[in-house]
């Protein structure tokens, strides 16, 4: 990989959408030796693809984020957040100081859905562990 394909991929990562002819006269490179190297990175692997980021949550659609407040006696927090990533809907899990010992971060398509993701939980952990389900009512950037 050299300099003008180091400067291909930088505009890339900048805007996948970004068109040919921009990157060309960016990179001082021919429209057609870009799309060469483009295709060429996308064959080797350099370029694993395109994909569109959608924020977390989208106006108007059902999705329900909550934090799993887990307390347990003993040191089993990253054996309880094996368990608890093992489940649908557990994004992931951050052990913490103070009283509580782990948070899980979960979303799901609606209440019923978090609802059984919780069922689940309580069948799948041990007696002596606690969580505590804190729903987000919104978020701030």
């Amino acid at each position: 990989m050299d300099k003008f394909d180091q400067a291909i991929l930088a505009v890339l990562s900048e805007n996948a959408r970004t068109s040919v002819s921009a990157i060309a006269e960016r990179v001082n490179l021919s429209r057609s030796a870009v799309t060469e190297r483009i295709r060429r990175m996308e064959q080797t692997g350099e370029i694993r693809g395109y994909r569109v980021e959608r924020p977390p949550y989208v106006e108007g659609e059902a999705k329900v984020q909550a934090y799993l407040e887990v307390t347990q006696k003993g040191y089993r927090c990253e054996e309880i957040a094996a368990q608890l990533l093992s489940l649908q809907g557990v994004t992931c899990c951050h052990g913490v100081s103070g009283e509580v010992d782990l948070f899980a971060f979960v979303e799901t398509t609606d209440m019923q859905q978090l609802h059984e993701l919780r069922y689940q939980i309580d069948q799948l952990l041990p007696s002596d562990v606690t969580v505590t389900t804190h729903v987000v009512m919104r978020e701030w950037r």
